[in-house]
């Protein structure tokens, strides 16, 4: 359901160099002129500022600038876009929840934003760095009803498509580490994680969750972490307008995950992760179970499988591993 907020602030960012009437905005939602004042107090005190004129309305002039449900689904409106979406301050995980709506019963899909987890996670069950911090953590919930072997592209297509993004907001060129990180000059921007529960024939239920550095600064890292984590807005020296940026990741991976479900997604995708694939033609080490295989990565195939040349000559596919950046192989 849209909040009168969201309707408040869709009005008011559809003009937004201009007043809207007060007038109008009451009748827009059927409710007295002292009521639409009562709930743009409401949003001063959550960071927005409006300039009010007599006989001319309301501007907005200021948003805030953490991460804001109604601003977020304001944005989406002006994308033709309604979706159930959720914010916590703070929260365990973001996948977490969206996995427990799903086991409920909730209708998808649907959005689960948060401020901070306090038990963020990425693969293998590691710890996330979640702060508070003006960072993006993002999980959307699906009910795909596909193949279990289709999904090994899906989180490598995502990637895709968020990088794709970020290139597009930022003009710069992120890289994608297969299979799931987003990296800027060898150090990690952003992590993925896709869960999903399993039938005998088909996926039930999938939750794709994204952990993305927007605008934490340089000393905000944990000392462990300062050599290894960057978030756009230091690369770019710019802050990044995050709830622009969530109302459009939302938009991408909505559509993203159609192509996937329709297969349409198949004809381009080799081709597009080439253009961010940070491994290709570079010395490796892949974690294979308990094996370490050196080698030199040669991309992907259209299962998504990495495509490795090990020191021993031969050229094998590996559906799952973990990779790091080595020395040439002898």
């Amino acid at each position: 359901m849209t909040s009168i907020e969201t309707v408040i602030l869709r009005a008011l960012l559809e003009k937004e160099n201009e007043f809207v009437s007060g007038s109008a905005l009451a009748r827009s939602l059927d409710m007295s002129r002292v009521a639409v004042w009562q709930h743009m107090e409401k949003m001063r005190a959550q960071g927005f500022e409006f300039q009010a004129v007599r006989a001319r309305g309301y501007r907005l002039t200021k948003r805030p600038t953490a991460l804001h449900r109604d601003l977020i689904a304001a944005y989406l409106v002006a994308r033709s876009l309604t979706l159930d979406l959720a914010y916590h301050e703070q929260i365990d995980s973001t996948n977490d929840e969206a996995a427990r709506q799903l086991a409920a019963g909730r209708a998808a899909p649907f959005v689960v934003l948060a401020g901070e987890q306090t038990r963020g996670r990425g693969r293998f069950g590691r710890a996330w760095h979640s702060g508070a911090n003006g960072n993006l953590y993002i999980s959307f919930a699906f009910r795909p009803s596909v193949e279990p072997a289709r999904m090994q592209t899906f989180t490598l297509w995502m990637g895709v498509n968020i990088c794709e993004l970020i290139a597009n907001f930022t003009r710069t060129t992120p890289g994608l580490k297969w299979p799931n990180d987003i990296l800027f000059d060898n150090r990690k921007a952003g992590g993925m994680l896709t869960e999903a529960r399993i039938d005998a024939d088909h996926i039930r239920d999938l939750v794709f969750g994204l952990g993305l550095n927007l605008n934490s600064a340089a000393d905000a890292w944990p000392t462990a972490l300062t050599r290894r984590a960057i978030s756009l807005a230091e690369h770019t020296r710019t802050p990044l307008d995050a709830n622009r940026f969530a109302a459009a990741l939302i938009g991408r991976v909505l559509d993203a995950y159609d192509q996937f479900v329709s297969g349409v997604y198949l004809k381009t995708f080799a081709e597009r992760w080439h253009r961010y694939d940070l491994l290709r033609g570079k010395a490796i080490t892949l974690l294979h179970g308990s094996q370490n295989l050196d080698g030199v990565a040669a991309g992907i195939d259209d299962e998504g499988s990495l495509i490795m040349k090990t020191s021993r000559g031969r050229t094998e596919r590996f559906r799952a591993g973990e990779v790091t950046l080595s020395k040439a192989p002898s």
